[in-house]
């Protein structure tokens, strides 16, 4: 860092400050910034500070940050600002929390990829029936539904779903993500990979897909089995590898930004500014394949691909993670443009959802009770991991 702007102004010759005075004016910039509504997120430029004196060794490991207080002092924001920061770095394995001592770096560089740390632990954290959805939840919202609407879960829903789930869903992603989501762009399909293949169906096998190397199997299956060009992208640190990225002849990039399967890699903001800078070439895409993310134990979760670029971005999720493996309910928001194609040519096909099970989840979701299993469960991975 040679220089540090200001507005109009900036400050030269840095290289003349200690590394304690250029963390100051650091600090002060940041400040600047938030003051001034810069276009990241308090949260997230507070993040990018303290994570790049984590790589660059000003906190060394086993160091103990500043606590929530000072370090809110330091930036003039709010505590749960602080606190949103310093969750994204636990969730990404640079920080751990001591019950009342405080939290410490426990980067290691040559430690970062594949390492079994904090990531790994929060993975195992919803693998247990703390994370099942409650069987008695689900079945009087069962009975509620056929009460409700009687014969009618028989009938025949929207071809691309229940127009009362994507209602629904829309207005989750709203409260839950930040996501401005239209009902009319969301399809709803019977497992992810069903979507996989209607992605196929509306970009063409004529293109080269790049997924993530390792990455879920069924998605390379699923792809092959449409027969399309795969490209297999190897993961880094934080995501796909920065060289590979760009060298790729792929058209198509199919990302799990968290908790990717089976590397369990998450994109830090960098890696998802990246991607969205490559997407905006001519005639690209993003699958964003986001079925963990809301299981993160962060306050408000990452920001998603499609909050970043929703003209470039498909984003994806299923019930079958949330709920239970046995629904068979996934769903994806289409860009506006790749929406019109798909009610062009798509619209003759079926939802593959009974009606019974959308409107099933349809309650669950306006009921609130979605939303309360999904913050017991991340409010118990922050209790096990504090």
């Amino acid at each position: 860092m040679d220089k540090v702007n200001f507005g109009n102004g900036e400050i030269n010759n840095l290289s003349v400050l200690s590394r304690k005075q250029k963390m100051i004016l650091s600090d002060v910039k940041i400040m600047y910034d938030i003051a001034m509504n810069t276009k990241d997120k308090a949260y997230i430029r507070i993040y990018e500070q303290l994570k790049d004196r984590i790589l660059h060794e000003d906190y060394l490991y086993g160091t103990k940050l500043p606590s929530k207080r000072e370090l809110s002092r330091q930036f003039g924001v709010s505590l749960p600002t602080i606190e949103h920061a310093l969750l994204m770095l636990m969730e990404e394995g640079y920080i751990r929390s001591e019950e009342r001592s405080g939290n410490f770096v426990i980067y290691r560089r040559e430690e970062m990829f594949g390492r079994e740390g904090l990531k790994a632990s929060l993975r195992e954290t919803i693998v247990t029936e703390e994370s099942s959805f409650p069987y008695s939840v689900f079945a009087r919202t069962a009975r509620e539904v056929l009460s409700i609407y009687e014969e009618s879960v028989l009938g025949k829903g929207d071809g691309k779903g229940c127009h009362t789930l994507r209602q629904a869903i829309a207005a989750y992603l709203g409260r839950y993500r930040g996501m401005h989501v239209e009902a009319d762009r969301i399809v709803i399909g019977a497992g992810s990979e069903y979507l996989y293949s209607l992605v196929v169906s509306l970009l063409g096998r004529t293109r080269v897909y790049g997924i993530e190397d390792p990455s879920y199997e069924a998605i390379g299956k699923t792809y092959r089995y449409q027969d399309v060009v795969i490209d297999r992208l190897p993961l880094g640190t934080h995501g796909i590898e920065s060289r590979a990225l760009q060298k790729t002849k792929a058209s198509i990039l199919h990302v799990t930004p968290y908790r990717s399967y089976p590397s369990n890699t998450s994109t830090d903001h960098r890696k998802r500014k990246e991607y969205i800078s490559w997407v905006n070439e001519t005639d690209r895409w993003i699958v964003e394949d986001d079925y963990e993310s809301e299981f993160t134990p962060a306050i408000l979760g990452s920001e998603t691909l499609y909050e970043m670029d929703p003209d470039h971005v498909i984003y994806m999720n299923t019930f079958s993670r949330t709920v239970s493996p046995s629904i068979r309910l996934s769903y994806m928001v289409l860009p506006p443009r790749l929406n019109e194609k798909y009610n062009e040519t798509q619209s003759f096909r079926a939802c593959t959802v009974s009606l019974y099970l959308q409107l099933i989840m349809a309650q669950l979701l306006n009921n609130g009770s979605f939303e309360r299993h999904l913050n017991k469960v991340r409010q118990n991975s922050r209790n096990e991991n504090v």
